[in-house]
């Protein structure tokens, strides 16, 4: 794993999930994308997203610069009160009036600074959970299913909805306010000089300009190194979670030590390229300081002479003098936000990524569904699935199920089994063909309102932390607490809920930690007969339990089977001669389909696999218990 891994792009293993809860994986490389292109769609996005708090954030610039301009009256009171008492002679008791109306400017101001940061950091925490919620919804909307070729760990997807939304935070509430009174204060104070020393003002328009300047030529090289960090961190995070998860497998094989190394050398390059990146910060901002202190510099130069030749007046160059530190500070906290810009930028990319692709899924807008309290029938017209490349998955299937029906569907791996199921759930779209559910198709029909007709129990089903009883009402959260003890007592998880002490608000921890093989998937059972959907997708859910376990499970699921229509991936001899039709898949073909009777007695694949994966001298009374050989 590590070393496929240090060989990718970004260095992550990326599965290829068929569906929720399967364990088939096939991991390729993410494939690098283009530098340029990726960064101005990554602008493009931060933009469109910064409208979304467009009014906060206009309130707070609009307050940042009222503060402004009672900074351009404070610097003018100050000059006219030191300019009268030291040059002009007169007492304080003549300023009187100004010096009271200084504190009062003082406390405008900090209110005003105050409110304007507060409004900002709120809008940006606003803007933070709705893009959360935004980036959830698009990850649910795609599904497990993704394209060959992009696909995602978990550990890059956890990045970007924890550490890179709040990356984000400083772009949204400092840096574009920063960016605007950038323009706006300098301007005021432009004015305002320009009106007491024609001189002044001149050098501060020629310098200005040197400064932003500067930071975009920093900012091009800056770019590239936070993108470079934020995909190394989303590798480490990425493989941390690969050993948090694997930590059976690395005690098992004694590689607990070799994979702390890795993490560690991981760790260490992640550290290099983030001092890289504050090397980079640091010198900008060190350069910027340096032109600005030289700009001040030179405009004091130019004050002392002129004021020591009488060209100008002291009131004049001393209020000048105290506005220019005030001209370059804008210019000067952009250049401290413009990292926070350069953060941004590097996490929002697989933000942006992620938003800018196509649902796998669509929901049309109102149209009705077909009625199934009767049941549901299914119809396959010529179906056929390709993937991004164009490798086939399905071709050419056509099959038809009646209402109440079970139908086993049969093949080696890579068949097409878990696709056809993904068709059915919505995860995936045929490329060619037509999916019918009660006559209409399926195409036509509001996922949403789709899958709520469905039940799905996998081989391996996720159970989230909470009380079993809650696990149950997942499928159905509008259900009583009788009818989820009588799906409880149908999937006979009371057989093992009797034992503990609270019953059904036992609390489980995450994947049903606590809890053995065969009692997740009973819940996994009670949680599909609460749902009392009318098609009941299975992905034999017996597959890995033992035989006890396995025999208290199929009593369970023939209770599920009696109510619904009924599909399922077969790996067992007995799951598969309880259906009424058997479906025979071959790379992508059906190259059989009838019951098991009709099936043993013609040659062909189905015969072929009875007798190499389950054997034919295995007695019909333990195959009628359950106790066949799995593959």
């Amino acid at each position: 794993m590590t070393g496929l891994a240090r060989s990718c792009h970004i260095g992550l293993l990326k599965p290829k999930l068929p569906q929720a809860g399967t364990q088939s994986r096939r991991y390729t490389c993410s494939k690098p994308d283009s530098d340029m292109s990726a960064t101005a769609t990554t602008k493009t996005y931060l933009k469109q997203q910064s409208k979304k708090a467009k009014t906060p954030l206009n309130w707070s610039i609009a307050l940042s610069f009222a503060s402004g301009l009672l900074l351009i009256v404070q610097m003018g009171f100050l000059a006219h009160i030191i300019n009268g008492v030291l040059i002009e002679g007169g007492g304080l008791s003549a300023f009187y009036v100004p010096l009271a109306i200084l504190p009062a400017i003082f406390i405008a101001r900090a209110a005003l600074t105050y409110l304007s940061e507060r409004i900002a950091l709120h809008a940006a925490i606003d803007l933070k959970a709705q893009l959360r919620a935004e980036l959830l919804a698009r990850l649910l909307q795609k599904g497990p299913i993704i394209k060959r070729g992009e696909e995602a760990s978990v550990g890059e997807q956890a990045t970007m909805l924890t550490e890179g939304l709040e990356a984000l935070q400083g772009y949204f509430a400092r840096y574009l306010p920063a960016m605007v009174m950038m323009a706006l204060l300098p301007l005021a104070i432009l004015v305002v000089t320009l009106s007491m020393d024609w001189v002044s003002a001149l050098v501060m328009a020629v310098t200005a300009p040197l400064i932003p300047v500067f930071m975009i030529f920093i900012g091009k090289g800056t770019e590239k190194l936070n993108q470079k960090q934020w995909r190394k961190l989303a590798r480490l995070s990425a493989h941390f979670l690969d050993m948090i998860q694997g930590l059976t497998t690395l005690k098992l094989f004694n590689a607990s030590r070799k994979e702390a190394e890795t993490v560690s050398r991981m760790a260490e390059d992640y550290r290099r390229t983030t001092m890289s990146v504050l090397r980079v910060a640091f010198l900008s901002s060190l350069v910027l300081e340096f032109f600005a202190t030289i700009s001040i510099a030179l405009i004091a130069v130019f004050i002392g002479f002129r004021l020591l030749y009488g060209e100008i007046d002291f009131f004049s160059g001393f209020y000048v003098l105290l506005l220019a530190p005030d001209f370059y500070a804008p210019l000067r906290n952009m250049g401290g936000h413009y990292h926070a810009r350069m953060e941004a930028v590097g996490a929002a990319e697989t933000m942006a990524d992620l938003m800018q692709e196509s649902p796998q899924t669509k929901t049309p807008a109102s149209l009705s569904l077909p009625d199934s309290k009767a049941g549901i029938a299914l119809e396959f017209r010529d179906v056929s699935f390709a993937y991004e490349d164009g490798s086939p998955a399905l071709e050419g299937i056509s099959f038809d199920l009646k209402r109440g029906e079970s139908l086993a569907l049969v093949g080696r791996s890579g068949a097409g089994k878990s696709t056809l199921i993904d068709l059915l759930i919505g995860f995936v779209q045929p490329t060619s063909g037509e999916i019918l559910i009660n006559g209409q198709s399926l195409s036509d029909l509001s996922m949403e309102a789709w899958r709520k007709q469905l039940a799905y129990v996998p081989q391996t089903p996720t159970l989230f932390s909470g009380t079993i009883r809650e696990a149950i009402r997942y499928g159905a959260p509008g259900a009583d607490d009788a009818s989820v003890e009588a799906a409880g007592k149908a999937a006979r998880v009371e057989d093992f809920v009797r034992d503990f002490a609270d019953g059904y608000d036992h609390h489980i921890g995450e994947k049903g930690q606590g809890l053995s093989g065969g009692q997740i998937q009973r819940i996994a059972i009670a949680r599909a007969l609460v749902r009392a959907a009318p098609l009941v997708l299975l992905d034999e859910p017996s597959a890995h339990l033992d035989r006890e376990s396995e025999k208290k499970l199929l009593e369970a699921m023939k209770v599920l089977n009696e109510a619904a229509t009924t599909i399922t991936i077969a790996h067992r001899l007995y799951t598969i001669r309880q259906a009424d039709r058997i479906l025979v898949l071959d790379r992508g073909h059906v190259v059989q389909n009838g019951s098991h009777e009709e099936l043993m007695a013609e040659e062909g694949l189905y015969r072929t696999l009875v007798k190499s994966e389950f054997g034919l001298t295995i007695p019909k009374d333990a195959v009628a218990a359950g106790e066949s050989r799995d593959d």
